[in-house]
């Protein structure tokens, strides 16, 4: 591991400021008006000529190779723009897919699908969640099924919500198996994948949308296969909890612009005989807004060195992904505050920021369903003893 890139963090900051925060400020975070895929060609292109493309990915494929500590402070730079993750190809779903293929993909599956995520030349989507009765937050209600054919294997059901569906070249489909779940790498053009509609949500600047898809008779090869048959629950967590991280690390770097541009604000502003900045409860807002930041960052490199060191991080990464969730949707919250009217028009990127990160709540696991898990692990760890004794 490498120190702290600090070079690559000033110069991603500077990318994005001089690229990036233009067109958004310009479309108010909406990736679609903005030009969609277009526009993430064009901005990943200037992104490799400023030397900042794919921090993540493996040097092999043209990337940086950081692990979790070096990327997190990169990420959060490019995060300061909601279009900053696309134009250095981490954005969700693709950075998280990429960290899979890189653990689990072999062979021919590592040219065909890996290598073109990793260069940008593909999108991709992770078609888990579907609608009810099937996953959601209890990917144990998984529906989808996966029937072994003669050559292969024939999928059916039906996938919701599917991030950057809209465009993808291929799906890592979620489904049912004899015995559990199992991966399926799909190109998008497969026969029997219909994309029927984006689901209308309050976030904008994810590329490619929220979709639904109908997955009817869509015949794959053994060769399709990610990892083992059956094994796909434990490939999901080999996934998420990297992809949990890395959500943190980008809004983190959402979250600590609107805090910046609320503490100018009030700075600028004079209210009550004096400036708005030293009036008690803007400082109190302040000040809440510094440690909820710290902290986030706090509990999100601690998880980061445990993945580094090759621990699981389950716990690690619920924590982190928990508490930044509603820490930086408190600090996005905060700025709205401080900045009065103008904190919920477009003539500042408060209000989209709070609006793009309200869903992480929800999103790669509700704060409910990790509770659940952190506190079954603390009854564990404390309750048996307890209830010997008694």
């Amino acid at each position: 591991m490498t120190s702290h890139p600090d070079d690559l963090v000033a110069r991603t900051r500077a990318f994005v400021d001089a690229h990036v925060l233009p067109v958004e400020d310009a479309n108010d975070g909406d990736v679609t008006a903005a030009g969609g895929d277009a526009l993430r060609a064009d901005l990943q292109k200037l992104a490799r000529e400023a030397g900042v493309f794919a921090p993540h990915a493996p040097r092999e494929f043209g990337g940086l190779g950081l692990g979790m500590v070096d990327r997190a402070p990169v990420f959060e730079a490019a995060g300061r723009s909601l279009f900053g993750p696309m134009a250095l190809n981490i954005n969700a779903p693709d950075e998280g897919n990429l960290h899979l293929l890189e653990r689990v993909a072999v062979g021919a599956q590592r040219e065909r699908y890996l290598a073109p995520l990793a260069r940008g030349e593909q999108r991709s989507a992770f078609a888990m969640t579907e609608p009810p009765p099937g996953a959601g937050s209890d990917p144990s209600a998984l529906r989808t099924t996966a029937r072994a054919t003669d050559n292969g294997w024939s999928l059916t059901g039906r996938k919701k919500f599917i991030t950057g569906a809209d465009g993808a070249g291929f799906f890592i489909v979620m489904a049912r198996t004899d015995g559990g779940a199992t991966m399926f790498l799909v190109p998008a053009d497969r026969p029997g994948i219909e994309l029927t509609r984006h689901v209308p949500t309050m976030d904008r600047s994810m590329i490619g949308g929220h979709c639904e898809l109908t997955l009817t008779d869509v015949r794959v090869s053994s060769d399709d296969v990610l990892g083992a048959v059956d094994e796909g629950f434990h490939y999901a967590q080999v996934r998420l909890g990297p992809a949990r991280l890395t959500h943190v690390m980008r809004w983190l770097g959402a979250a600590q612009r609107a805090h910046e541009t609320a503490v100018a604000y009030v700075s600028g502003r004079s209210a009550f005989g004096g400036p708005l900045a030293r009036q008690g409860m803007v400082e109190l807002m302040i000040a809440d807004n510094e440690i909820d930041l710290a902290a986030t960052r706090s509990l999100l490199l601690t998880a980061c060195r445990v993945l580094d060191a090759g621990g699981a991080g389950r716990e690690e990464t619920s924590l982190a992904k928990v508490f930044g969730a509603e820490a930086l949707h408190r600090v996005a919250d905060r700025a709205m505050q401080l900045c009065g009217g103008a904190g919920v028009s477009a003539d500042l990127p408060v209000a989209r920021i709070a609006r793009e990160i309200r869903p992480f709540r929800i999103y790669d696991g509700p704060s409910e369903v990790h509770r659940r898990s952190l506190a079954r692990r603390a009854v564990r760890r404390y309750g048996a003893p307890t209830a010997e004794a008694g």
